[in-house]
C-alpha cells in the first residue's frame, strides 16, 4: 500500500484543523513569555510574535513524531513489514527500519517479556497466529489473571499496561 495523495480541499481542511489546534498552545506560550495580559499578549515586535508561534510548532512536531512512531509500532505489531511502512511513508524499507527501529518484531527473543511489579509477576507473549500480545500474571496476593489471543493487545506496551494494572490491583496488603 502506498500513501494516497490528499486533495487540495483535504489539505486546506488539514491546515485549518492544525492551525485551530495550535492557537491555544501558541497563546499560552506567548502569554508566559511576555507576561502581558491576554488582550495585549500579541502586541510587540513581529519577530517575537512569530517566534512564539514557531515555538508552539516545535511542540506539535515532537508530538507528531511520537505519535507516528506509535502508529508504526502498532502497524508492526499487526504484521506490517518495514517495506510496507516505507511504501506508505514514501521511503525505502531501510529508511523505515532506521526511522522506526523497534516497530517490527524480528526475532522470538523480542516476542516475550516479563514484568515484576507490586510484588507480583507477569509474562507477556506475542501470539504468532493472531499477532496479538497476551499476558498471564500472578499477583502478590496469589490471584491469577490472563488475556488470551482472542482478547489480547495490539502492542506489547498495551499488554504491559493491562498486566501492570492487574498486578497493582492484586498487590500484597
Amino acid at each position: 500500500m502506498t500513501a494516497p495523495e490528499i486533495t487540495p480541499e483535504e489539505q486546506t481542511a488539514l491546515d485549518t484543523a492544525l492551525l485551530d489546534a495550535l492557537a491555544p498552545l501558541a497563546s499560552a506560550i506567548r502569554s508566559r513569555t511576555t507576561g502581558l495580559p491576554e488582550p495585549r499578549m500579541w502586541d510587540g515586535d513581529p519577530a517575537e510574535v512569530a517566534l512564539s508561534v514557531l515555538a508552539a510548532w516545535k511542540h506539535v512536531d515532537a508530538a507528531v513524531r511520537r505519535l507516528t512512531a506509535t502508529a508504526a509500532g502498532t502497524a508492526g505489531s499487526y504484521g506490517a513489514s518495514y517495506e510496507q511502512m516505507g511504501a506508505v511513508w514514501g521511503i525505502t524499507r531501510q529508511g523505515a527500519r532506521k526511522k522506526w527501529p523497534d516497530a517490527v518484531v524480528r526475532t522470538p527473543a523480542t516476542a516475550s517479556a516479563a514484568l515484576e511489579l507490586f510484588g507480583g509477576t507477569a509474562e507477556l507473549t506475542l501470539d504468532p497466529s493472531s499477532r496479538r500480545w497476551t499476558w498471564t500474571a500472578r499477583g502478590a496476593d496469589g490471584e491469577r489473571g490472563a488475556a488470551g489471543a482472542d482478547t489480547g493487545c495490539a502492542t506489547r506496551e498495551e499488554a504491559a499496561a493491562y498486566a501492570g494494572a492487574f498486578l497493582q490491583g492484586h498487590a500484597a496488603p
